[in-house]
Order: structure tokens, then C-alpha cells, then sequence
């Protein structure tokens, strides 16, 4: 297996992206879909379950009642143990097209959560809610995501398409969120790399990485607070994505 890029700086996330992928490649687990094509998709990876322990291991989740966990393969067990330890947590669909699904223990049959963990399982045993339905729960006690590339620093960026930073933008704009809610990147060691990047003021900093073998506190992660800046979502984003219209409707 490559090692982590050390001592490198790299202004280019897309060069950051590819470097890192070449290491990913041989740790990753293949998409059934997508194979290895990680602009579409954010892979599971050898070792995760040994990352899964050391995230079920801290306070944050054993004091945790909602979660949201991204739609990434490599949380897939994730969401089922979370569903197993009495949880409820919120996904987002893939590329947020039909909006977020709510699961919760109640939805899922004893010895079912591994199904509902899936893509194509979780609309089947959860409920499809709008943003508004989401302000109701509460707030997020933390949010997981994966990702492509992560730094120490805890400033990440995935596929290319900004979902991650326009999902906690949507969260933070409906109150569910806020700049002290945690934020964890799930990843493989190989996914950690050297690089030095300064956040955006669209980028979400990660304030824990979880991989398998370590786990890495952040200090002073900052969170975007600027909501959606309309002008700056990609063509065909506003289209394409429910909630974002949802917003839309209820902005001055």
C-alpha cells in the first residue's frame, strides 16, 4: 500500500484528489455500479471496521440520539449500527435528488438494519423529509461524512461536487446545525495526506478524522455561516435538488 503524501503543498485539490485515489485504489472496495470510478462515488476500504470501532468507541456517539451520516459507502455499517444502537440518523439520497431520508430504530425491523444502511434499502424502511420536517427533530448531535481528501488540519473535499458543504449549509440555515456542531471525516489512513489548503468560506472543517488506526481532535474547526449563496451553486444544482428549491421559496 502507498503511504500518506508527506511534506507536499498542493493548491490543486483536483491534483490533491488524484494523487490520493492512486493510494485509494488499493484499499478501496468497488462500487457494484460505479467500480472505481471515485468521482462518482466515495468507497468503503479496508479496514473500516477497525475506523467503525473507533468512532463507536467515543462519547460523542454513545451520547448521540441523531445523527447525520452521509451516503457513503464506507458508513454503510455505520448507519446500521447506529440504527442497532437506538438511533436515528438522517442521509442525505445520492446527490441529494430526492432530498434527505429520517430512519429510526422504530422503522427498521430487529435484525434488518444492515438493509436499510443501504441506498436502495433505506427509502424502503424510512420516510423521505423536507427540510422543514427536519427542523422539527432538533438539532444534529453530529454529522459523518467521508471523503477523498483530508488534511490535518481537518480541511476535506470529495468528489468534486460539493455536496457535503451544501448539505451542512442547508442544516445550518434550517437551525439544525451550528459552528459548535462536531463534524467527523471517516477515512483510510491513506486518505490523510500532507497537504497545506486554506478553507473557503464554503469549506466545512472537520473537528475529528477517524481512521483505523488513529483518531485526530482539530482545533478550531471552522464552519461556513453563510448559508446558501445562491449565485454560486453549480448549473442545473437548484434543478436538480428539491430541498435547495424548498429553500429557495422561503428566501426574501
Amino acid at each position: 500500500m502507498r503511504t500518506v503524501m508527506e511534506d507536499v503543498t498542493v493548491a490543486d485539490k483536483s491534483q490533491a484528489r488524484h494523487e490520493v485515489w492512486e493510494a485509494l485504489r488499493e484499499v478501496a472496495r468497488p462500487d457494484s455500479r460505479f467500480h472505481f470510478d471515485f468521482a462518482e462515488f466515495i468507497p468503503d476500504f479496508e479496514g473500516s471496521e477497525r475506523a467503525l470501532a473507533n468512532l463507536v468507541a467515543l462519547p460523542l456517539f454513545t451520547d448521540s440520539q441523531l445523527i447525520f451520516i452521509t451516503p457513503d459507502n464506507c458508513l454503510e455499517e455505520l448507519r446500521a449500527q447506529a440504527l442497532r444502537d437506538g438511533k436515528t440518523i438522517l442521509v442525505p439520497t445520492y446527490g441529494i435528488r430526492r432530498g434527505f431520508v429520517k430512519l429510526s430504530p422504530d422503522d427498521v425491523p430487529r435484525g434488518h438494519e444492515v438493509y436499510a444502511s443501504w441506498l436502495d434499502g433505506m427509502e424502503h424502511f424510512g420516510q423521505r423529509v423536507s427540510l422543514y420536517e427536519i427542523k422539527q427533530l432538533g438539532p444534529l448531535d453530529f454529522l459523518v461524512t467521508g471523503g477523498s481528501v483530508i488534511n490535518q488540519r481537518g480541511v476535506r473535499f470529495g468528489k468534486g461536487h460539493g455536496y457535503f458543504d451544501l448539505e451542512w449549509a442547508m442544516m445550518y440555515t434550517v437551525g439544525v446545525a451550528t459552528v459548535a456542531t462536531p463534524v467527523i471525516a471517516f477515512v483510510h489512513d491513506c486518505q490523510v495526506a500532507g497537504i497545506e489548503l486554506e478553507p473557503s468560506p464554503f469549506d466545512t472543517v472537520c473537528d475529528i478524522i477517524v481512521t483505523p488506526s488513529r483518531v485526530i481532535q482539530v482545533e478550531e474547526a471552522s464552519k461556513p455561516t453563510v448559508g446558501i449563496v445562491w449565485e454560486k451553486l453549480a448549473p442545473g444544482m437548484l434543478e436538480d435538488i428539491p430541498p435547495l428549491q424548498e429553500l429557495k421559496q422561503l428566501s426574501p
